[in-house]
């Protein structure tokens, strides 16, 4: 017994330390936020005298940010629906159609898992360029396409692995075609892994700051995480405004992962083993 107990303390001491790692960032922008300038330039680590809002307020006219939230939400939405939607049927055929070069594509869209953006990002930037679609939101959307398919191409061909192959053998022997399968079959079943990797690529889309300064480069068209950026610059340093700013960014964020971390650990370990 006193062994088992030592084990926890051991385990538990290192991950509480490490919860706290995590939350205090939110923590401290949340109380900077909520200070005005003088408070923050007497004592930037001490509780805030009263909760105010007019930094907040501030944050979302000053610069624009009810636009930039809502170009944020298009293009983070129409950029999901492609990937899930390319990503589930890529799935589809690498994990239950053989043909000729399917394991070379797998492997593949595993390689492009190890390839930094910064590697690709001159080269993108001149073939968007030379198409016209820079400064364009779907020519962001196809970016955020292009990034983040590997990714969920792997999630998917993994997840639709695990399905019983008697379950494709039946709908074929029912009379569905290969698209019928899909649409019929493995897209109802593939519900968990495709909520979790919507959620994932939804948050990678959304905390993005290089692809959308690159692809959108006025000030019209900036997403929202590119409009936090411009709260602080050389001429402006008020950072209780700045903590405002980053806190609208984040709480979407905080409230999908709150209410939906049960299904995205679900969708993410679903396809680990095989049965």
């Amino acid at each position: 017994m006193a062994g088992r107990r030592v084990s926890k303390w051991v385990v538990a001491v290192p991950m509480a330390l490490l919860a706290l790692a995590t939350v205090y960032p939110l923590v401290f922008t949340a109380n900077v936020a909520v200070k005005t300038r003088r408070e923050y330039v007497l004592d930037r680590f001490s509780l805030a005298d009263a909760l105010r809002w007019d930094n907040i307020a501030a944050a979302w006219t000053s610069v624009g940010m009810s636009r930039y939230f809502l170009n944020s939400a298009l293009v983070v939405t129409c950029s999901v629906a492609l990937l899930l939607l390319f990503g589930s049927m890529a799935g589809f055929a690498l994990a239950r159609l053989r043909f000729r070069g399917s394991s070379v594509l797998f492997l593949g869209c595993l390689a492009a898992l190890f390839i930094p953006f910064q590697v690709i990002m001159i080269p993108l930037t001149r073939v968007m360029a030379d198409a016209g679609l820079v400064d364009t939101y779907p020519g962001l959307v196809l970016a955020y396409v292009a990034q983040f398919l590997p990714f969920t191409v792997f999630l998917m061909t993994s997840y639709y692995s695990t399905v019983p192959a008697e379950i494709v053998d039946a709908a074929r022997i029912d009379g569905n075609t290969v698209y019928g399968v899909f649409w019929r079959i493995m897209l109802p079943l593939g519900r968990p892994a495709l909520l979790s990797v919507g959620v994932l690529n939804a948050l990678f889309c959304w905390n993005d700051v290089l692809i959308s300064l690159l692809m959108m480069p006025s000030a019209d068209h900036r997403t929202l995480m590119v409009g936090v950026t411009s709260l602080r610059g050389q001429y402006s340093d008020d950072i209780p405004v700045f903590a405002s700013g980053v806190l609208i960014a984040a709480v979407p964020v905080l409230v999908v992962y709150l209410f939906l971390q049960r299904q995205i650990a679900d969708g993410v370990t679903a396809g680990a083993t095989k049965g």
